[in-house]
């Protein structure tokens, strides 16, 4: 690299580009620093762009962060926006930049070149997909076209073809919109960062708002509407057959990343389809970088590449490569995949491995569940957090986490992030001093009674059976015992379980066979683990169903829908 005036290209904006582009100029004020975006605008909120279709955010211009100008007054960056770059000639260290708007072609020469092209909205080849009426969500000109085409048409019913972060963000704000929402999934959960018990909540919150939910009934076709179908855009026809009339249609399929230019280029991919790249963020070319939701990075809990389209990291890796794109050493170690979403009263959210992807790298983990309150229950407003706990269950390392709830999940997910990166034990999770005022928390945060938790079984204090052991009991050798009240037990239960409420266990024990194990139940683990203790020092053989009767009946919704 030339050492008196670098040249550096940087191909995306937004969050990994410029980023990267403003702390370049940070670090140097004698680069040369030049950003290509394709699109009208290179630096905004894009996770702000579902909130703008409802209103949540009035004003458009909110939405756009910097602008070429203000780049230019601020960090002196030559930015050019309808700038596509269409090619990279690595010999020569150029790129082929195309101008959008005059319809010519030149080169620029690098030193070091960034490449942030981001990850593209997914369109697989559905028949009528390109109808009319049906739009992603990527860029602000989406948004625009999405608020013109409902007040045009007077949209009143929306399809969201995918249950995932930006499909259930727009069925919330098209549903504050005042349109009937339909949301298409087809995998059997919505939210595949959470195991299924735990997308359950978020289901049932949809169902509750009157957002209609189909699972494991994929888009088949987008249909002309047939004389009696009224539909501004298509008639969304599943694989079931079912026939949806929609106004509008929101395609969030999924993303992949954008890797056209370094595939040409003849950079490495790696198996997920991504840039590969080091940990300097380094590509197969000495000269090149790459970041944001294009690259694979490894994952902190399983070791595995994997690709995570998020904000965060994206902006992290961009401060990284520019550093050492100017000839730094810094290193991206990985990412735990930390995100939250808001689902109208919820917010869900998770951070490391979850079930299915611990399976899949072959690593051994328990898992528990628990419904502590947001903060002390004897305070006004209390409502119940699901936790989902996964650790190793020889070292107690954390594994990973995932939190539902109306109030408090922010605050918990974040403590559970910042234990996994630095390597807690569920042990250390227990003894972790947090902040406790009536109002916040409670003097046993969530925190700390998930690590209790933990450490319980890690201790052989208890063992336990998950939600989905229950159909799978064997009535020759097992029982289910509900210690909860006569209330809570009218209320709903197990089928087949023995009733005997906690308070009357001590005086009724003799009622339980001592010849079959007995899987003990309350409402949310408590009060039953209370029992266990009791139960396995008179000679029982006992386990706890962890999470209780609300993990289990949340597991059922999920068993339903899958």
């Amino acid at each position: 690299m030339s050492t008196s005036q670098p040249r550096l290209l940087i191909v995306g904006g937004v969050a990994g580009g410029a980023s990267a582009a403003a702390r370049a100029r940070r670090l140097s004020e004698d680069a040369e620093i030049i950003v290509f975006e394709r699109g009208p605008y290179v630096s905004f909120a894009n996770c702000g762009l579902p909130y703008h279709v409802g209103g949540e955010i009035a004003q458009r211009e909110e939405l756009l962060l910097q602008t070429p100008k203000s780049l230019k007054a601020r960090f002196n960056l030559d930015v050019r926006v309808r700038s596509e770059v269409v090619g990279i000639d690595r010999e020569h260290r150029e790129v082929l930049v195309r101008d959008l708007d005059a319809g010519r072609e030149y080169r620029e020469r690098y030193d070091a070149l960034l490449l942030s092209p981001g990850a593209e909205p997914l369109r697989p080849p559905i028949p009528g997909i390109d109808r009319p009426g049906h739009f992603t969500v990527r860029q602000v000109p989406d948004v625009d076209a999405i608020r013109s085409w409902i007040e045009e048409k007077q949209a009143r019913r929306a399809v969201v073809a995918g249950g995932g972060y930006i499909g259930l963000e727009m069925a919330e704000q098209l549903h504050r919109r005042g349109l009937e929402v339909s949301v298409v999934e087809a995998m059997p959960q919505v939210l595949g960062m959470l195991d299924p018990e735990m997308a359950a909540w978020v289901q049932m919150e949809l169902q509750a708002r009157g957002v209609r939910l189909f699972l494991s009934d994929p888009v088949a076709a987008f249909a002309e509407p047939q004389t009696g179908e009224n539909a501004a855009a298509s008639v969304v026809v599943l694989r079931s057959g079912r026939r949806l009339p929609a106004d509008i249609v929101i395609l969030a399929l999924g993303v992949r990343p954008e890797t056209r230019l370094a595939r040409e280029a003849g950079l490495k991919l790696g198996g997920c389809g991504g840039i590969q790249v080091d940990e300097t963020l380094r590509t197969s070319d000495p000269h090149i970088w790459a970041v944001g939701d294009a690259i694979e990075v490894r994952h902190l809990v399983t070791g595995r590449p994997v690709l995570l389209p998020l904000a965060g990291p994206a902006n992290r890796q961009g401060r990284i490569a520019a550093a050492n794109m100017l000839g730094g050493d810094e290193r991206y170690p990985g990412s735990l995949g930390t995100g939250i979403v808001r689902v109208f009263g919820l917010a869900a959210a998770g951070t490391g491995a979850n079930e299915k992807m611990l399976q899949a790298a072959g690593m051994a983990y328990e898992a528990v569940h628990l419904h502590p309150p947001s903060h002390a229950g004897y305070y006004p407003g209390a409502t119940p957090l699901s936790l989902k706990v996964l650790f190793d269950p020889q070292s107690g390392r954390l594994l990973g986490v995932q939190a539902v709830g109306k109030e408090g999940v922010d605050k918990r997910i974040d403590v559970f992030a910042t234990a996994l990166k630095a390597g807690l034990t569920v042990d250390e999770l227990a003894e972790l001093e947090l902040a406790y005022a009536p109002p916040f928390g409670s003097a046993k945060d969530p925190v700390n009674l998930a690590g209790m938790a933990a450490q319980n079984v890690r201790r052989g204090l208890v063992r336990l059976a998950q939600w989905s052991d229950v159909a799978k009991l064997d009535p020759e050798r097992q029982v289910l015992l509900d210690v909860r009240t006569e209330e809570e037990h009218r209320a709903g239960a197990i089928p087949g379980a023995i009733h005997i409420p906690l308070h009357e266990l001590r005086r009724r024990v003799e009622e339980l066979p001592r010849d079959k194990e007995i899987i003990v139940h309350c409402q949310s683990g408590q009060r039953s683990y209370y029992a266990c203790r009791f139960l396995a020092q008179r000679g029982y053989r006992v386990r706890n169903l962890t999470g209780s009767y609300r993990t289990w009946k949340a597991g059922q919704l999920a068993a339903q829908t899958g």
